[in-house]
């Protein structure tokens, strides 16, 4: 439930916010910047995605566990095997299954949740609203659910390690990508089968894709570049460098600039897709989850390290306001207007 006075606010106008392990999702107002409640009942929730067609929003579930961690592969990122052992994972992920949860944002409640395999990392929300995917990522899956429904779709086969979704504008395709596979795959959306696998640099995470989904950008984790790709011909067309262990990644396509931060070297990057110029800030610590609003042409940064976000000015990258929050980490940002 909503922890304040505002159970009655309406979704317009506020960012939804998963926050992990402290099983909550903090509300945001954007005209204030100040956290103004809360809708707890979440089960460390990382993947959080919504849309303004859709009246709910999808949260993801990562268990926690207490099981001794193997290290970490060197083809995968330090926050996937975080991800992946926080859920006390060993080799039997198979029999696993967890609840994608169901929230409605205005009433502030969980409405219902649906039994998934495995772990969910990330979520995506189609831009008509019917349906939401759920990424597996110990797997290789995706879990695709009706919203009209509630009911689970078709789990889908893709690569290695995936780690990352978005569906494009007219929602006839969803990319995931593969983090393990350095690959991003392609699902048409109207049989829910996955058509291609198109290759990309090393480590591929988080996503942007641009209005007219002709463009995508993928960050490379390992390498510490961004992927662009030609959704037409399904190729990667160039490579764009920021720094080191990229996490968050958005568009602000009014001015033709794409954000990065970078965890390990507690930067941000913005470049110019134009001209092909780049400025880099360093802020601290441990940048992470990254979004640009454009209702308030504001980018909202989180810490890894801290219950922090930080607003930023979209052309200086200077720290205009900070949001603290009680605990947890900010992972996945929504906003449903």
């Amino acid at each position: 439930m909503i922890l304040n006075s505002l159970a009655s606010v309406q979704a317009g106008n506020k960012m939804y916010i998963a926050t992990g392990d402290s099983n909550e999702i903090i509300i945001v107002d954007l005209a204030s910047n100040r956290v103004i409640g809360s809708i707890g009942e979440l089960e460390n929730a990382h993947g959080l995605a919504g849309h303004p067609s859709s009246d709910f929003l999808v949260a993801g579930s990562m268990h926690t566990g207490k099981k001794d961690q193997p290290g970490k592969p060197a083809s995968v990122s330090e926050d996937e095997h975080k991800a992946h052992h926080a859920a006390g994972a060993s080799a039997s992920h198979a029999a696993q299954t967890s609840a994608l949860s169901i929230v409605h944002p205005v009433h502030g409640h969980v409405m219902r949740r649906i039994t998934v395999e495995g772990l969910t990392h990330h979520t995506a929300v189609s831009a008509d609203g019917k349906h939401a995917a759920a990424v597996h990522s110990f797997l290789g899956k995706v879990s695709i659910v009706n919203l009209d429904t509630f009911t689970l779709v078709k789990t889908v086969k893709i690569g290695d390690m995936p780690n990352y979704a978005v569906f494009n504008a007219t929602g006839s395709r969803l990319y995931i990508s593969n983090a393990a596979s350095g690959t991003v795959s392609v699902i048409d959306t109207q049989n829910w089968t996955k058509t291609a696998d198109i290759k990309v640099g090393k480590g591929p995470e988080h996503m942007a894709i641009n209005k007219n989904g002709d463009q995508l950008y993928v960050l490379n984790v390992i390498e510490g570049s961004v992927s662009v790709i030609n959704t037409a011909n399904q190729e990667s067309v160039d490579k764009i460098k920021v720094g080191k262990s990229p996490h968050g990644i958005a568009l602000n396509e009014a001015k033709s600039s794409l954000y990065v931060s970078n965890k390990g070297d507690h930067s941000v990057t913005s470049v110019n897709l134009k001209s092909g110029q780049s400025r880099t800030v360093k802020i601290s610590p441990a940048p992470y989850h990254l979004e640009y609003i454009p209702s308030t042409d504001k980018i909202y940064l989180s810490s890894r390290e801290k219950p922090l976000i930080w607003v930023l000015n979209p052309d200086s990258l200077e720290v205009v306001q900070e949001i603290e929050f009680k605990q947890g980490v900010a992972h996945q940002m929504v906003v449903m207007d």
